[in-house]
């Protein structure tokens, strides 16, 4: 029955491959799909990667950057990287050179080499990918595995073909009991809660800040119009509670400048005092334009309430773990669909509209204090992957 199953998809799949071809010939043609497309459907500079390595296969860029305390425990000269999409890429090629994107199903049959073990992030269930790097030696490992209940019902009914996957799947580490559950439905073996594997590399303090007196808020991470929505809710919360202090971290470096004119426009405008975290480090003003990089965290860790931009626009949201780690109370936009793992992963986030953080601010004494759910442990991957170099 197997034979015949993989031998009918290999076939199908294949139909499929030809049948696209003068699509994925315009795709190719594409900015944002110039290098994945040609390597992934051409073998366009994808040449197959070395033999006996430990292979890595994440899809995009957060799962990539997710692996790094795994492959930080590894040799190098073992690591094997792939991936689907460029962002990923850039990710995974700073790990090895022996990083590059993952073929189209059928092409798997001519590129893949023998490796001591496949390690797959997450949703990536490709049948030809692990049941090729099964027949050819490789010990097979899908980690930080997950089944959501929106997605469950689907695969649930599609059982039968994933239970075909599994067959080539030697172990699962999925992040919670709810998952394990779920994918020993759909037909997985030797599944153990291991936590998500996204929270287990979180920033700590590269220096210790004094923490000031009187409620500390925290704008994160934000982008263009972020910093007006959480100044003018500031200048409300002031009016109510005059110890209040505003820390303000632009995401991005380009617009300290024009973030600066507008901080000290308010302050003039409301007889506020207003500084530069890079002429001076002192946390006493009323508002702080933090103008340098690498110092969110250390922000972070004295802060009482963050306000975490990416959200309040359909941005994709920023990592609150990295906040949550410290128990500060944090406010979100609703638009944090990058992030729905890491939030789901949370206690105590507040999710507002844009036109509801001013009142939510001001009633921040009801908020709750963020907590991370849960653990994350590593050690069961990293002895299975060891048991086989």
């Amino acid at each position: 029955m197997e034979k015949r199953f993989f031998f009918l998809y290999s076939t199908l799949i294949s139909v499929v491959y030809i049948a696209a071809l003068p699509f994925l010939l315009l795709l190719a043609l594409k900015h944002k799909y110039h290098l994945s497309v040609p390597a992934r459907f051409f073998f366009w500079k994808n040449a197959p990667l070395k033999s006996d390595g430990v292979w890595f296969h994440s899809c995009s860029f957060g799962e990539a950057l997710a692996i790094k305390p795994l492959v930080a425990q590894l040799p190098e000269d073992k690591l094997r990287m792939t991936t689907t999409t460029q962002t990923g890429f850039e990710v995974a090629k700073g790990y090895t050179e022996q990083s590059h994107f993952l073929p189209f199903e059928p092409l798997l049959f001519f590129w893949l080499k023998p490796q001591k073990v496949l390690v797959v992030m997450e949703a990536e269930f490709w049948y030809l990918l692990f049941a090729l790097a099964k027949k050819r030696g490789a010990k097979t490992l899908l980690i930080n595995a997950r089944m959501s209940d929106r997605s469950f019902p689907k695969y649930y009914r599609m059982r039968w073909f994933y239970a075909h996957i599994f067959r080539y799947i030697d172990e699962v580490y999925a992040q919670t009991s709810k998952d394990k559950e779920r994918l020993e439905l759909l037909g997985a073996r030797k599944v153990t809660v291991t936590g998500n594997i996204k929270l287990a590399n979180l920033a700590s303090p590269t220096k210790i800040l004094q923490k000031p007196a009187g409620l500390t808020v925290c704008g994160a991470s934000t982008h263009e119009g972020e910093e007006r929505l959480i100044l003018d809710a500031f200048v409300k919360l002031r009016a109510e509670q005059k110890d209040a202090r505003l820390i303000l971290v632009p995401r991005h470096p380009e617009r300290f400048e024009r973030v600066a004119d507008l901080i000290a426009a308010v302050a003039k405008a409301h007889g506020m005092q207003w500084h530069r975290y890079s002429k001076n480090e002192a946390l006493e003003g009323d508002i702080i334009l933090v103008d340098r990089m690498g110092e969110l965290v250390n922000i972070y860790a004295i802060t009482d309430i963050v306000v975490l931009g990416g959200a309040f626009a359909p941005i994709g949201g920023h990592n609150a773990a990295e906040a949550a780690q410290f128990g500060c109370k944090i406010i979100s936009g609703p638009h944090y669909f990058n992030q729905k793992e890491i939030f789901g992963a949370i206690e105590g986030i507040t999710v507002v509209e844009a036109s509801n953080l001013p009142r939510r601010l001001l009633g921040h004494g009801v908020l709750k204090a963020a907590k991370i759910r849960g653990e994350t442990n590593l050690a069961p991957i990293i002895e299975s992957i060891n048991a086989v170099l």
